[in-house]
């Protein structure tokens, strides 16, 4: 009979409980192997004669137990693959009561970004969901949380920084070794442990209340590690104002990491980040690089608290760490730099997440996880951006304060230990007497979102909900707790209105006199659904813009692109809103507007008609463009800037404006000659990328020789991607033929990927190599779950019913099993397109004739 391990969802009895684990390891970084000795104190509830822990791909050499004074040796030392486990059988069972596990164990470095793995010059560990198991045999579930005692035996090399979640306690060279001892930790579940080593230079260490301080890199990009720094220093104190509680894990230190699967990693005192995530210059940074790493900085401490702190039960909560970084990060970033407008780049990672809800093959935000390997397929833009939205919009609903007590009492009550998402709920409930489980679950456990119908006739509005689905005709029968707040302009200026739509169809009357000159659904943008407006709201809102919030502008044209995609609105109709936009001024408002546009004429449009979709894009948004120019005044703000960044993306990236290809050839050439003069920051990616598409060799050796020395991460991205935009066919090769080489190191894999097979001339010859290598493609991720998931969404670029065939082919014939939720998503959105295609393209092309 099968042990009952030998299942990939088992989870482990809570019979034996770990208390402390005591463990030194040993490195061989050149043989990329090591050894490990550890004592675990435990707890044994109940005589048991086996106890299981978690170890993968780790040779256990000598185990014994130590209980009541008694020692007891393992009849069997039992491996099983299924769940990763190893079961130590003993004679008879072991008595109840505190004792002791002593194990050494050997083991290789992984192959992967996972586990302990080895990054360039520098050994590093990502054990988030399941993988402290490569290193340590461990208890390793979130619920089993300890206190961790580590040490570290590395060669006696002066160049090698060794760090770990605690503060350095002791560090003896001992002939040819140095042992690194640490600081014991709180309690913490097994994958928040780390370790890293290499030689890596650090800041001054600067301290918040007591707290040391200190972000890392290797030394030649030891001058972008300021920036980062400073976003710790600025989000430490407003976290622990926040929380009311004080930062608990001793120091923090903050380590960029050449080679990283995700963007960072919430390791208690010791966050791991992938180095675009954490250094720049902010001389030469765009503004939007300076923001994605305060972001992440704020995200990685909030961390701190909610997740390590107070830890889910399991990973089916996997989304209240992540929503509650993600939500959190913004207000910490606002708070610090208001200007910034933060909350409208948090509102594009919303629009994402309401593009993949609307598919059939979605998933609700807490959904049932069997296993760590499906823990593994939760990272993405339900879990992070619609859980974040969710909260904002119950932020919203309850107001701040009450919102934040809520979220103190749940941290007091919970301290050290784990909950789950109930607790959260019933905490935000007791502090606002507001229905909070009943909102919160319906918008948790439900997946998908509501259309919120709005018709108005004078002051009298009637708002009807049903399930929005991208997919033409579909229906379905859920309802939500829909928090609308209206935002209207009436005869005595403009008011809000709150209305709890929990019916299919609610009547209000708003309040004031007057006439009604425009009215929004969707004040702000705050709430999770989309609105279709009768003819007549459309046409107010369109005539009074000005009158709207950016975000509201955001919002009605993507709620009138979403109706276009789901057969509720012709593709005619979205055009004549657009062309509304033309004296727009926001920076956020023209990406929104361009990434529309964007999408239409790389999809719906070819040849000729294509070419005449330029000019109009070429003509709504250039005169803005020609009014700014490209050079920068002496004091020209921000929001100057970002919007001629936004204009050049639109008329000389999207529309391809030969005007604004000659400026940046010109410009591009005199940056590259050590002008730094010659672009402005927010410019440099779309300079590079224009003039790289167009390109010639000469222009191809240059980026890929600048790449391979740039110390820059967000620079020597700008020059990767750059590769795979050259349209001359011979280049378009090269750039394909460097995907298989180290020239595109793991993490990039899946950009560089995405960036060929959206070459316009490359795309079908990449795509048959693609077809035919599919395995050695796959096998370049190493296994890490959230590239896997980035290959297959990829495939989501092809745009002909043919291709969408070859798409369903391959991936029925050769299936990614660690993304099953990416293949059916991706598989539904490109069937989609080709269909919108087929439906409106000829509509883009009756339109276009009638702009001449």
């Amino acid at each position: 009979m099968a042990h009952l391990t030998a299942d990939k969802n088992f989870r482990l009895p809570r019979t034996v409980l770990p208390r402390r684990y005591t463990a030194t390891v040993s490195l061989d970084l050149e043989a990329r192997t090591f050894t490990g000795t550890q004592t675990v104190e435990l707890t044994v509830h109940a005589p048991t004669n086996e106890i299981i822990l978690h170890a993968l791909a780790l040779q256990l050499t000598q185990v014994s137990v130590r209980i009541g004074g008694t020692q007891h040796t393992p009849t069997s030392i039992q491996p099983v693959a299924e769940s990763e486990t190893v079961v130590l059988r003993f004679a008879s069972p072991l008595p109840t009561g505190e004792g002791s596990l002593a194990v050494d164990w050997t083991g290789r470095f992984t192959e992967g970004l996972r586990g302990l793995y080895l990054s360039g010059k520098v050994a590093a560990t990502q054990f988030e969901t399941a993988d402290a198991r490569r290193l340590f045999p461990c208890f390793d579930e979130p619920a089993f949380k300890a206190h961790w005692a580590l040490s570290v035996r590395v060669p006696a090399k002066p160049e090698l920084t060794v760090l770990s979640n605690g503060a350095v306690t002791s560090d003896k060279t001992e002939g040819a070794f140095r042992h690194v001892t640490f600081q014991e930790t709180d309690v913490l579940s097994s994958y928040l442990i780390a370790l890293v080593v290499g030689p890596l230079v650090g800041t001054p260490e600067q301290k918040v209340d007591g707290v040391p301080v200190r972000t890392w890199a290797l030394p030649e990009k030891a001058h972008l590690t300021r920036f980062g720094q400073e976003a710790a220093l600025a989000s430490l104190p407003r976290l622990q104002e926040y929380f009311g509680l004080p930062y608990a894990y001793g120091k923090v230190d903050q380590v960029g990491i050449p080679d990283f699967e995700a963007g960072a990693m919430e390791n208690a005192g010791l966050i791991t980040f992938r180095e675009v995530a954490l250094l720049l210059d902010p001389a030469t940074a765009p503004l939007s690089v300076q923001k994605r790493v305060s972001e992440v900085v704020a995200h990685e401490l909030a961390h701190q608290w909610f997740g390590n702190w107070v830890t889910m039960v399991w990973w089916d909560d996997l989304w209240l760490n992540e929503a509650f970084a993600t939500w959190m990060a913004y207000k910490i970033v606002d708070s610090w730099k208001p200007e910034w407008r933060v909350w409208l780049d948090f509102d594009t990672g919303k629009a994402a997440a309401l593009h993949l809800d609307a598919l059939k093959s979605t998933h609700p935000v807490r959904g049932e996880v069997r296993n760590a390997s499906e823990a593994g397929e939760s990272f993405d833009l339900i879990t992070y951006e619609k859980g974040g939205a969710v909260l904002r919009m119950i932020e919203g609903f309850l107001g701040e304060e009450a919102f934040r007590e809520g979220i103190r009492q749940y941290m007091r009550t919970h301290a050290r230990g784990n909950a789950v998402a109930d607790d959260l709920w019933k905490a935000l409930g007791a502090a606002s007497s507001q229905p909070v489980v009943e909102l919160a679950n319906a918008w948790i456990g439900q997946s998908g979102y509501p259309l919120v119908s709005v018709s108005q006739e004078g002051h009298q509005v009637t708002l009807t909900q049903r399930r929005f689905y991208s997919e033409p005709g579909a229906s379905s029968g859920e309802r939500w707790p829909v928090p609308v707040v209206l935002r209207f302009e009436d005869g005595n200026g403009v008011r809000e209105q709150r209305v709890l739509l929990r019916e299919e169809r609610t009547p209000v009357t708003l309040e004031g006199s007057g006439e009604i000159r425009w009215l929004s659904a969707n004040a702000g943008s705050t709430g999770f659904y989309r609105v279709a407006y009768d003819a007549a709201s459309l046409q107010k809102l369109a005539s009074n813009l000005g009158a709207l919030a950016p975000s509201e502008r955001i919002g009605v044209l993507a709620d009138q692109w979403a109706l276009v995609r789901a057969g509720l609105a012709k593709v005619e109709d979205f055009l004549n809103l657009a062309g509304r936009f033309g004296n727009e001024e926001d920076d956020a408002v023209l990406d929104e507007l361009a990434g529309r546009l964007s999408y239409i004429e790389s999809r719906l449009v070819e040849g000729e008609d294509q070419e005449r979709f330029r000019r109009w894009v070429e003509r709504l948004l250039g005169p803005g463009l020609e009014k700014l120019g490209w050079e920068p005044g002496p004091e020209e703000s921000n929001r100057i800037r970002l919007r001629r960044a936004a204009l050049v993306r639109a008329v000389g990236v999207l529309a391809r404006g030969q005007g604004a290809l000659g400026e940046a050839r010109a410009r591009v050439k005199r940056a590259f000659a050590g002008d730094k003069q010659a672009l402005e920051p927010n410019l440099l990616d779309s300079a590079v990328a224009m003039v790289a598409r167009h390109g010639d060799a000469a222009l191809f050796d240059t980026l890929l020789e600048k790449m391979k020395v740039e110390p820059d991460p967000a620079t020597q991205r700008r020059y990767l991607t750059a590769l795979t935009s050259f349209e001359e066919p011979a280049l378009a090769k090269r750039g394909q033929e460097l995907f298989f080489t180290d020239t595109v190191k793991m993490q990039d894999v899946t950009t560089y990927l995405s960036g060929l097979l959206a070459n316009r001339t490359g795309r079908d010859a990449w795509w048959a190599e693609v077809q035919k290598r599919w395995k050695d493609v796959v096998g370049r991720t190493g296994g890490a779950p959230m590239l896997l998931r980035r290959v297959v969404e990829s495939l989501g670029l092809m745009r002909t019913r043919a291709q969408l065939e070859e798409v369903q082919a391959l991936l029925q014939t050769h299936p990614v099993g660690e993304a099953q939720q990416a293949m059916k998503q991706t598989l539904e959105r490109l069937a989609q397109d080709v269909a919108l295609r087929e439906r409106e393209g000829a509509g883009v092309v009756e339109w276009l004739r009638r702009q001449a």
